[in-house]
């Protein structure tokens, strides 16, 4: 379902997701995207929630940003993660989509004997393309 940047029940689940920011002072913005143009999507059970982003990066990424992407239910992450790719793609048609994986907050998923982080990114198609000078992984999915 398409939601509103600052709707009170996409808010209660980015509040669980790792990048959230807890300002010292307390407060707390009712807008959570960040500026540029957004979709805000949540699953209809109101238990997973995926963001997309577009504007202007300070690292030089181009294309449409999986700004928060967060499953708390029991569907395969992968596979709503390509519905919403699909959703992305009606509204930036072509675009390179991309996100940031912090590998020291997120829990790796075991592959190989190997961590990987963000398992759900690849598992849907997305492939590892760098990291960012904070130590970022930076994913893409080019429908090129």
């Amino acid at each position: 379902m398409h939601m509103l940047d600052g709707d009170p029940s996409c808010r209660a689940i980015f509040d669980r997701h790792y990048s959230r920011y807890f300002y010292a002072d307390g407060r707390k913005p009712k807008l959570f995207v960040g500026p540029g143009e957004k979709m805000v999507l949540m699953q209809a059970d109101g238990r997973a929630l995926c963001v997309w982003r577009k504007f202007i990066s300070g690292d030089g990424q181009q294309g449409i940003n999986c700004a928060i992407y967060r499953n708390e239910s029991e569907r395969r992450a992968s596979e709503m993660l390509r519905e919403a790719m699909a959703e992305a793609w009606k509204r930036w048609p072509s675009e390179r989509l991309y996100t940031y994986v912090n590998p020291r907050k997120v829990k790796p998923t075991i592959e190989r004997s190997r961590p990987v982080w963000g398992w759900c990114f690849y598992k849907a198609g997305w492939s590892y393309v760098g990291l960012t000078g904070r130590g970022l992984h930076i994913l893409e999915f080019s429908k090129c």
